[in-house]
């Protein structure tokens, strides 16, 4: 998992509220191989119309929106099942961060699993933003993680929390396995004593 330290890129605006792991990436698709690549199935519900067409209404379908790599999003993002999927098909995308006032649970371990920051901003913070990009001509974002800062295209800084663990495991590129292996020589060691003790469970 790569290192996520700083971002610049296209912040985008998503103006909906509790959306799940099913319109994020819905359930039809789960059979899919990755391999096929994930993100053209990511909203891909909420990105068309009832007749099935592009929605040029749709934020992430606008031309200044479509290279987005930072999201701000409404609250309860990600609730619902616990679909890795959604997390992929985010990270296909080309999305390294989401702000919300809110996020679903196992979605938020999930993203943390894949290098993807989520990060809490309260509502009125997030309603201000996307109208920045909105109206910005060039909706830039950066995001700083050491320094735990958003800048604006406006050059406005806003700050946000992150736990130290989730900061150590973005900022050094560790998912759960990388951190068992820090732990490599204590964990030899270990089986190494136990087989000597219990001589009968290597059998």
């Amino acid at each position: 998992m790569e290192p996520l330290i700083q971002l610049n890129a296209i912040g985008a605006p998503l103006r909906l509220a509790n959306v799940n792991t099913d319109q994020l990436f819905p359930a039809r698709f789960i059979k899919k191989p990755r391999a096929v690549g994930y993100a053209q199935y990511l909203f891909h519900d909420i990105r068309r119309t009832d007749a099935g067409d592009i929605n040029p209404n749709f934020s992430l379908n606008k031309p200044k929106f479509v290279s987005a790599k930072i999201l701000f999003a409404g609250s309860n993002f990600g609730s619902g099942s616990s679909r890795e999927g959604a997390v992929y098909a985010l990270y296909d995308s080309g999305f390294r961060a989401v702000f919300a006032p809110s996020f679903g649970e196992i979605f938020a371990a999930n993203c943390l699993k894949n290098g993807v920051l989520t990060a809490r901003l309260d509502q009125e913070m997030i309603q201000s933003i996307q109208e920045e990009l909105d109206h910005a001509q060039e909706p830039r974002v950066s995001v700083d993680i050491d320094q735990e800062h958003i800048t604006l295209p406006s050059g406005h800084l806003v700050r946000f929390n992150l736990d130290p663990f989730q900061k150590h495991c973005l900022m050094n590129g560790l998912n759960e396995i990388d951190l068992s292996l820090q732990f490599h020589d204590e964990i030899t060691a270990f089986e190494e004593s136990h087989r000597k003790t219990y001589p009968w469970t290597a059998l």
